[in-house]
């Protein structure tokens, strides 16, 4: 039996091999006595799943073990997105929420993620906690049953859906958008967003057409449901044929989001969280302090620059963006993998949020996604990213990660590199502010080479050069 541990966001592990229902069971339990120690059992929990295998299943196991520890559960009664979930946790008052789902990972896995009495993501001093107490448990005949307690009258079933569409309502003008005209495609991946974009705009001028909307824990056609461009080729060609003003897509859980200019050309996640953080700044007028993590676009400095807003970094994960993100009172927070979170409405990532935001920004300026991606380069100069994910064999990551850690190149695509730093994996910064970053997975076993240099070619040199750092091959 593999150790439980939790990564970047929550626990994860394949299906029927770690992922059991004795494991789940165990992790709840364990979450049970960190709430009790900690005095939160009172307010309770709310417990909801996304579309995978069994996550309905894994969540009602887990609402009876929290249960049977004599604390009061909200159950969610449909699939929801994570970020629905979060708002339910605020929503109902809650000490925690639970929310099975492994994201944007392959079909095969599933997980287990925790919520604060915030919304956001548990930090690392209450997931180490947790794990703390796992051996005991599993050690000592496992996790409480619905026959230890009174379980069954203390879980009462919830629609998170709702009040999360109207908490979207008050966020952004849905009236403006629907209004406007636009025709727009959705790819909801199979996962628990489904119908929830063509939900919160309604009916009216601007039309929805949905692809992949309907729940399959297989992912078919895809390798994981992953916003990204390999695994968004049918929305691409959507638009490629025309018809259409954007194309928004969200993955597994509703938490990370993609962008499909009208031309059918994916937007990296970079070049849209530089989007949002210019639209927050320049067309709804905010300011306040900026989080992103070590992997995302220098582009949020420049513009951080411009309008006096300070810019904290932190290491992958919003379980540490969140906590940094309330901290500052920050206006929004951003990670590479497409994650983002906005003042006012939850700590968390939300991807039916940040595409509601993208089509705002086109509304209120009347300019396509190409045309407000062009008008960000000529403002700060064109930043070209990249990244590649290496699959790792476990007896293969330590040397691998002996061997980044000992590299000290002097030049990096034709560029110096003027410092070296190991904040969240192994990053070599080069003059002018440029990156290359190797960095191993907090959900899977891989190396992610990431890289932002100022032209496509230089990009292609920096990936490979840290291929080359790594010892690793594609």
């Amino acid at each position: 039996m593999a150790e439980i541990r939790f990564g970047t966001d929550g626990w994860r592990a394949v299906i029927a091999e770690d992922y059991t229902f004795e494991h789940v069971r165990a992790v709840a339990q364990a979450t049970a006595g960190w709430l009790r120690r900690t005095g939160q059992a009172r307010s309770g929990v709310v417990v909801g799943h996304d579309t995978r295998f069994l996550s309905d299943a894994f969540a009602n196991a887990t609402a009876e073990v929290l249960a049977a520890n004599g604390i009061a559960v909200a159950l969610a009664s449909r699939a929801a997105p994570t970020p629905a979930l979060s708002h339910a946790v605020l929503d109902c008052g809650a000490a925690a929420g639970v929310v099975i789902t492994a994201s944007h990972n392959p079909a095969r896995w599933n997980g287990f993620k925790i919520k604060q009495a915030s919304g956001n993501s548990a930090p690392p001093e209450v997931t180490s906690e947790i794990e703390q107490a796992l051996p005991a448990i599993l050690e000592g005949g496992g996790a409480a049953g619905a026959a230890d307690g009174d379980g069954a009258t203390r879980i009462e079933r919830f629609d998170p859906n709702p009040p999360y569409l109207a908490a979207l309502r008050e966020f952004v003008d849905l009236e403006r958008i629907r209004e406007a005209g636009l025709r727009v495609a959705v790819d909801s991946m199979y996962g628990a967003a489904g119908g929830l974009t063509a939900a919160a705009i309604g009916e009216g001028a601007t039309t929805v057409h949905e692809l992949h909307g309907e729940p399959n824990p297989a992912f078919p056609g895809m390798r994981a449901p992953e916003p990204i461009a390999p695994n968004l080729g049918a929305l691409m060609r959507l638009l490629r044929e025309g018809g259409h003003d954007a194309g928004l897509a969200t993955d597994g859980d509703g938490d990370r989001f993609g962008l499909v200019d009208e031309q059918g050309r994916f937007l990296n996640q970079l070049q849209v969280f530089a989007l949002l953080v210019r639209y927050l700044l320049e067309v709804r007028g905010e300011r306040g302090a900026i989080v992103r993590s070590i992997t995302t676009t220098r582009m949020v400095d420049l513009l951080g620059q411009r309008h006096d807003c300070p810019v904290f970094e932190t290491p992958v994960g919003f379980k540490h963006l969140g906590p940094r993100m309330i901290e500052e009172n920050a206006v929004t927070a951003g990670e590479e993998s497409g994650g983002y979170a906005f003042r006012g409405h939850i700590p968390e990532r939300d991807g039916v949020l940040s595409g509601l935001l993208l089509l705002d920004y086109m509304v209120r300026t009347g300019k396509p996604a190409s045309q407000l991606l062009a008008e960000l380069y000529a403002e700060l100069g064109p930043h070209e990213y990249d990244r590649v994910d290496v699959t790792l064999r476990e007896e293969e990551r330590d040397a691998i990660a002996e061997q980044a850690a000992t590299a000290t190149p002097s030049e990096i695509a034709g560029l110096r590199v003027v410092s070296r730093d190991s904040l969240d994996g192994y990053r070599f910064t080069l003059e002018g502010g440029w990156w290359l970053l190797l960095r191993f997975s907090g959900t899977e076993p891989l190396l992610r080479i990431y890289a932002e240099l100022p032209s496509e070619g230089q990009v292609r040199q920096a990936i490979a050069h840290g291929q080359a750092l790594a010892g690793v091959t594609l």
